[in-house]
């Protein structure tokens, strides 16, 4: 069954012409879902009871609570959800301060097989709905809490444009959540054909999964770099103009031996020249299996001087969560049994 969750004014208008409803009952049914939270038609009390019972009949409830948490010592929580097809997909709730971040989802499993993330060995199983994307965010205990939420969990959005777009334009519009889009980042492993699109339809900030500048040591660890070289995805981001109102980063998991030496500063240096933009360095979670370990930190932090030194703005990301799994894909993966 469809759900009313997670459709626009638009959808929702087709929804009540459909059912011979006015068309400003769009505007009611969109403020009970996106301002209240409340998905029951039987709960519009300013819908006419008829098209209450109808509405009721044809579409499916889509919020559903986590059904799992799992919480480190660091306050950092680690929900598992579980969609109505039967998937397991994650979100993490990260405390610092006054600020209260949360990852979420756009895909169960994903297909990008990026060598050092435990999502990408389970392959794709399918992609979120727009509500499922929304319902991570909506049925959190803490939902009231968050300053900002990143799309940094399970899969790859930009393999999801379409449903990412329309939870985008809930969070973002009037008519939805009316978040400011600077609360808000999309990461990529770098889609080159869907990023014209994401860039023109939305406002959000941007953060580009790089961990290699160069092609050839990239593509060994992430597979995308055949389809999509990260030279051609620096190349398109360079015609923009990245402010303060929309940035653009560059994520970096720093792996021992691999990726940190000095020559690896010169290349991301000659990358990125002419983007405004800055890296994120992340330290590497285990997964198990892995062959693939975080350097020293006190190589971290040159890695970063060596960076900032040369005019790149450049933070190390501190871990958060590591006792409870925190890295996407290990508990969803738990919980499947592999």
């Amino acid at each position: 069954m469809e759900t009313l969750y997670g459709k626009t004014p638009e959808e929702l208008a087709a929804v009540c012409a459909g059912e011979g409803m006015p068309r400003f009952a769009a505007r009611q049914i969109a403020r009970w879902l996106y301002r209240r939270h409340e998905e029951r038609p039987e709960a519009m009390t300013d819908l006419a009871a008829a098209h209450r019972v109808r509405l009721a009949a044809r579409f499916a409830p889509a919020l559903s609570a986590p059904v799992r948490v799992d919480v480190s010592a660091d306050g950092t929580r680690k929900y598992l959800f579980r969609t109505p097809e039967g998937d397991f997909i994650e979100s993490a709730y990260i405390p610092d301060g006054e600020r209260a971040t949360l990852c979420v989802s756009s895909q169960a499993g994903c297909r990008m097989g990026c060598r050092f993330c435990a999502t990408g060995r389970q392959g794709l199983s399918r992609s979120l709905t727009a509500a499922a994307i929304l319902n991570q965010i909506v049925s959190l205990p803490e939902r009231d809490r968050l300053t900002n939420v990143v799309f940094m969990g399970m899969g790859e959005p930009l393999d999801n444009l379409d449903e990412v777009l329309r939870a985008l334009s809930v969070l973002t519009s009037e008519w939805g959540f009316g978040w400011s889009p600077t609360r808000i980042t999309v990461s990529t492993a770098g889609v080159l054909p869907a990023l014209p699109r994401f860039l023109a339809e939305t406002k959000v900030h941007l953060a580009v999964s790089l961990h290699n500048p160069f092609g050839d040591e990239r593509a060994e660890i992430m597979p995308v770099e055949r389809a999509w070289p990260v030279a051609d995805v620096a190349a398109l981001l360079r015609r923009y103009d990245f402010t303060r109102q929309r940035r653009v980063s560059f994520e970096y998991i720093l792996l021992s031996g691999m990726n940190d030496s000095p020559r690896h500063v010169r290349e991301l240096c000659r990358l990125l020249n002419g983007i405004r933009c800055r890296i994120n360095i992340i330290r590497f979670h285990k997964i198990p299996g892995s062959p693939y370990f975080s350097p020293p930190e006190e190589q971290i932090v040159r890695f970063r001087d060596a960076l900032t030194a040369r005019g790149i703005q450049t933070t190390i990301r501190a871990s958060r969560g590591e006792d409870i799994r925190a890295a996407c894909g290990l508990l969803s993966t738990e919980q499947r049994g592999e």
